[in-house]
């Protein structure tokens, strides 16, 4: 098979000396000049690009087209969400055959009740290529909706209002709002606004059809940090803060009460995170202060001061706690040990406590729309590699779970025919790191089979090991799908993610490798049948062991790719910087600098060969931006030895996560997995 058509040749981009310095050292960017979002050249660059992997691609638009009909085929296309309880109304969504977007409802009293449509987003998309809907809040007496929606892919959202009962849009328009909050008096929003890097820094009241300016209740100066608030879940406390990623700091004023003055909790200190809920006149306090997995403590409302901190579940070593939903009489705590999650539940009446259980070696499970909170049902949603989403309620009391929805699969799935395994690599360390596998019946570890091996690793991020249909088209064709769980995320608790950090990153590069080869010696796979794939942080392991080990690997798949670390943390102007300071490092400090340039995709790039490369990237992504990938490629160009494909895609009309449609959205699974099936070599 061919690497590319006759007389088919990658485009190139112009190399412009820029000149960077830092530390007394200087250092040359020939394509910083990628960064001039509305040069015409740079149009021209990313069309180029895009016509030049349209072309090489024609081979595979037969099997696009059979696996786009073929993915479609097994989605119910018309379907809805399962209905949950807010206040006297029943709220879901649902979808319709041949349309792009959800559309979001509700029922009066009962689900037997006639519809009410809150918000068409098809509607709100007409005349749009993108359209995303952030925040949805119903204020308390169900009769108004706050939304936020941005139609370019850039997170840039504008909250509106919606009176529910005429369908009328309120004059209250509200330009990058990022989080919101209803007061009890139905009149009154808090709303979170964003500074130039789009971080959130100021906590805002407006009063709704007031004239008089918006009133700024809380502004967050330092860049670490981002403002954020929320309300409890019994609706009587709204919480406001700031957080960095190791440090956090919470206020709380009553919802009853819109004006009064918030009051401090616990002031932040260095390397203390702490949450909070109310119940029954106490304040339940998620906290690390002493205990790296969390611990739960209790304050009164009246008393909220760190002094006066009880504790009411200790810390366990080997047990992370990651969330709390809080209910009248129960407490339920989203926990995970072994690398795997799991709920547990404390009946705060009798202090008893039970975990919920799960029959298969990898699975997801986590909390779902709870709301009420005088209840003894727990709704939750689980998923593994081989069982679609199903969503149960949960009986706190009896224990019994009912099954309300399970996501259809259409066209036959008989989950029989797969298995899944649990299984660890040894790191160079000695450090144990999971892996989760799925795979058809009939599969041998002789070496042979194709295998597609996602990796993450950052913020502490937990990779969920979840049902995908479209999955279904890669391994009914023979192929094997794993995920490694390596440091940085959060799998294995706070530790996990402090060893994939800062002056320890280097270990999720290294971890990758070293599942890559664990698979390799044992069978699942050989190199030359081995494909890589990961987005975002994702997208910078892909860069890092593709420069680390790139014999290792035959496909890289990267999306939105962080592959120019360096460049994009000295310039603290773009979104996200300054935050993650604590992340990867601070590159003016000598000594973080250094580290961080030991593994820089963009800056490690050398001449050698490299795997076969297709990379996707979205010209309004606010999180990675284009220029990133852009210039990636242009560099990567110029220096690879190989003739192996290196492939650039750029979606001019989305952002950090690609098409917001969802028939475009499949689409472009659709050409990435006809991609990996043609270099395997599958075509049937």
């Amino acid at each position: 098979m061919s690497d590319q058509p006759t007389q088919l040749l990658p485009p190139t981009a112009k190399r412009v000396p820029h000149p960077t310095t830092l530390h007394d050292e200087t250092r040359q960017d020939d394509y910083f000049w990628l960064r001039e979002k509305e040069n015409p050249e740079v149009s021209a660059y990313l069309t180029a690009e895009n016509d030049y992997a349209t072309t090489f691609l024609q081979p595979t638009e037969a099997m696009q087209k059979r696996l786009y009909d073929e993915m479609l085929a097994r989605i119910q296309e018309t379907d809805l969400s399962v209905p949950y309880r807010l206040g006297d109304f029943f709220y879901y969504t649902r979808t319709e055959e041949g349309k792009q977007y959800p559309i979001y409802c509700r029922k009066p009293g009962s689900v037997e009740a006639i519809e009410e449509i809150t918000l068409d987003v098809n509607a709100l998309a007409d005349g749009h290529k993108f359209c995303a809907v952030g925040m949805n809040r119903v204020s308390d007496d169900a009769d108004l909706l706050a939304y936020s929606v941005d139609f370019t892919g850039f997170r840039e959202y504008t909250l509106y209002v919606k009176n529910l009962q005429t369908g009328e849009l309120l004059p209250d328009t509200i330009e990058k709002v990022g989080l919101i909050a209803w007061a009890a008096d139905n009149k009154t929003l808090f709303y979170t606004t964003e500074d130039s890097a789009k971080r959130p820094y100021r906590i805002y009241r407006h009063t709704l059809g007031s004239n008089e300016p918006d009133t700024l209740i809380y502004e967050e100066p330092d860049g670490l940090y981002r403002a954020f608030l929320y309300r409890s879940k019994d609706k009587k406390y709204i919480f406001l803060g700031s957080a960095a990623s190791t440090s956090t700091e919470i206020r709380f004023f009553p919802a009853d009460n819109p004006t009064a003055e918030a009051r401090l909790i616990c002031p932040r200190e260095l390397e203390h995170e702490y949450s909070v809920d109310h119940r029954d006149g106490l304040l339940y306090i998620r906290t690390n202060k002493g205990a790296v997995n969390f611990r739960l403590m209790t304050a009164p409302i009246t008393a909220p001061e760190f002094d006066n901190w009880k504790e009411l579940i200790p810390h366990r070593p080997h047990v992370m706690i990651e969330d709390i939903e809080l209910f009248r009489d129960y407490l339920v705590l989203s926990e995970r040990t072994g690398g795997l999650p799991r709920l547990q539940v404390r009946n705060l009446v009798t202090n008893a406590e039970h975990a919920i259980t799960f029959p298969e070696p990898t699975y997801s499970v986590s909390t779902e729309a709870n709301f009420e909170f005088e209840t003894n049902l727990l709704r939750f949603r689980y998923a593994s590699f081989i069982t679609p989403a199903s969503v149960f309620d949960y009986d706190m009391e009896t224990r019994e779970r009912v099954l309300l929805k399970e996501t259809p699969v259409l066209g036959g799935y008989d989950r029989t025919k797969y298995t899944s395994e649990f299984i660890h690599a040894t790191a160079t360390d000695g450090t144990l790191i999971p892996i989760s596998i799925v795979y058809r019946n009939g599969f041998s570890k002789d070496g042979y089979a194709p295998l597609l091996l996602y990796g993450y690793g950052s913020y502490g991020i937990s990779i969920p090991v979840g049902f995908n249909s479209n999955r279904l088209s890669l391994l009914d064709r023979g192929v094997v799908y794993a995920v490694a769980h390596i440091r940085g995320g959060g799998e294995l608790g706070k530790p996990w993610h402090d060893a994939g950090k800062m002056k320890n990153k280097r270990n999720t590069f290294t971890d990758f490798i070293a599942c890559a080869e664990h698979l390799i010696a044992h069978g699942y796979t050989s190199r030359q049948r081995l494909a890589i794939m990961g987005g975002s942080a994702g997208g910078l392991l892909m860069g890092a062991v593709s420069n680390m080990r790139p014999e290792l690997f035959h496909t890289v798949m990267s999306y939105v790719p962080f592959v120019d670390v360096l460049n994009t943390m000295l310039d603290d102007t773009l979104p996200l910087t300054i935050g993650e300071y604590l992340e990867w490092g601070n590159p003016n400090k000598l000594d973080e600098y250094a580290y961080m340039r030991t593994y820089c995709p963009y800056t490690n790039l050398e001449a050698k060969a490299y795997p076969v490369t297709l990379i996707r990237t979205s010209l309004n992504d606010s999180q990675v931006m284009y220029w990133e990938p852009a210039k990636y490629v242009a560099k990567l160009r110029t220096l690879k030895t190989d003739t192996n494909p290196l492939l650039l895609l750029t979606n001019m009309d989305a952002g950090h996560g690609g098409s917001s449609g969802r028939y475009d959205a499949l689409k472009e699974i659709a050409l990435d997995y006809a991609f990996l099936l043609w270099r395997w070599g599958i075509t049937e």
